[in-house]
């Protein structure tokens, strides 16, 4: 696994040993980017379980202003990997159940233009996380939620405030769903 293109181009990240993390392959990562565009470029960006640090370190590597990466078991490997890209300086890593750290960032008044939220597949988390982010002021206005899942996780979470403008299926294993505040338009 590699930073595909920006300031990090060609640097690969270190993997956990062990550990049942399911990186986002580089050919879905190149496809949600190009999905992205320019979007990118000085944004702000949350992750959340990072993982590897992947898609915050490759936002950053693009362009992104900063970013808040969350992950209770592998934060010190996504602080090696923001080090070793050399992009620590805009990287805040957060060791920390994400429900718990979401709650923070909302108390703080934090707002991000891009959100992934990429979890363990059918384990329940992305479930648990888009009603806290739809129902606060996490995603600014324009912002955008990707959420990656499951082939077969198509039971969404009934939502006030977000709307699904667009669906991207990998296979038979993968699909991500990008997320808009209802009325701002479609990415």
């Amino acid at each position: 696994m590699r930073i595909i293109t920006g300031s990090a181009r060609g640097c690969r990240l270190k993997t956990p040993k062990g550990m049942s993390t399911r990186p986002t392959s580089d050919r879905i990562k190149e496809s949600l980017f190009n999905i992205l565009g320019n979007r990118v470029y000085g944004c702000r960006v949350l992750d959340l379980f990072a993982g590897t640090g992947n898609l915050g370190l490759e936002a950053l590597s693009r362009g992104a202003a900063e970013a808040v990466l969350i992950d209770k078991a592998t934060a010190p490997l996504i602080r090696e990997n923001a080090v070793h890209t050399k992009l620590q300086e805009r990287a805040e890593i957060r060791a920390g159940d994400v429900t718990a750290e979401l709650g923070r960032l909302v108390r703080g008044g934090r707002q991000f233009d891009l959100i992934f939220c990429d979890p363990p597949y059918r384990k329940g988390l992305w479930e648990q996380a888009l009603p806290i982010i739809d129902r606060t002021e996490l995603l600014a206005p324009g912002g955008i939620l990707i959420v990656e899942q499951g082939g077969d996780e198509n039971v969404i979470p009934e939502l006030q405030t977000l709307n699904n403008v667009m669906t991207r299926t990998y296979g038979r294993t993968t699909q991500l769903r990008f997320y808009e505040r209802i009325g701002e338009g479609e990415p």
